[in-house]
């Protein structure tokens, strides 16, 4: 599906009024946790309660929210840096999930690895743009790179998204930790997804705390679980959004529980 960008009228002149209060970023320290999944998901909640969304494909050099939503954007992140345009014109508006949208660009190390100062200036245009929608989610790149980890201070939450395998849980502690000695005023919470139960994903998540607590001095709450969902992956392979499906799914309403908290 092709569709046309949106723009609405942007006072370039103002930052985020409300300093970034709804502003939320979609983490992981490693891929295939369902990050991007989480990302759709939520900000599609979001939409379903009658908030104004905007989902933002942060992820400079492998994006995919455009594949997962079956998206052709005319413009993307990656065109609107290369010619110096506003970032509100490459939004694009997605019916289905009731959304509007941010393409990312892939295969670009030159976006992965932007330099600093374009980079803030990347954050600036996203915080205007947060004026105008009762909901952010920008959708993070996966590690701890300079592109990541900066795009992530400019939101209020940050939802860790984890599962149990040991080399997630690594990955989210250390992405936690650069975040920590960052400084940043972002709030990171910690999302557990694929849990074959409830108990397990409150296993998964105590132990990921007790690293937390031990090491880094902190203690990230609970954002949710997120259950092991054959209709999740089936959702993502059919580029459908879980909320989409009736009757739905455990996976889905788990999201829309994640989602009544904010």
């Amino acid at each position: 599906m092709t569709v046309q960008p949106q723009q609405p009228k942007i006072q370039n002149n103002i930052l985020s009024r409300i300093g970034g209060r709804n502003i939320f970023a979609i983490a992981s320290g490693k891929g295939g946790v369902g990050k991007t999944w989480v990302a759709v998901s939520l900000a599609h909640a979001f939409a379903l309660k009658g908030e104004k969304v905007l989902l933002i494909d942060g992820d400079l050099g492998l994006s995919n929210i455009d594949i997962q939503l079956g998206l052709t954007a005319i413009r993307d992140i990656g065109v609107v840096l290369a010619h110096n345009a506003p970032l509100n014109s490459a939004i694009i508006h997605d019916d289905t999930i009731q959304c509007d949208v941010i393409a990312g660009h892939s295969g670009s190390q030159t976006l992965a690895g932007m330099e600093e100062n374009r980079l803030q200036l990347l954050c600036d245009d996203i915080k205007i743009l947060a004026n105008h929608y009762d909901k952010v989610i920008i959708d993070l790149g996966t590690g701890i790179q300079k592109s990541v980890t900066t795009l992530a201070q400019i939101a209020h939450e940050i939802l860790v998204v984890t599962t149990d395998s040991p080399t997630s849980l690594a990955d989210a502690y250390a992405f936690i930790k650069i975040i920590t000695t960052a400084k940043s005023s972002s709030n990171p919470k910690i999302l557990i997804n694929m849990a074959n139960t409830k108990k397990e994903g409150e296993h998964t998540y105590h132990t990921l705390l007790k690293a937390c607590q031990t090491f880094l001095n902190i203690t990230p709450s609970l954002a949710g679980i997120v259950h092991l969902d054959s209709m999740a992956r089936e959702a993502v392979k059919t580029q459908t959004p879980i909320l989409s499906i009736n009757p739905l799914p455990q996976a889905g309403k788990d999201i829309l529980e994640i989602a009544g908290l904010y």
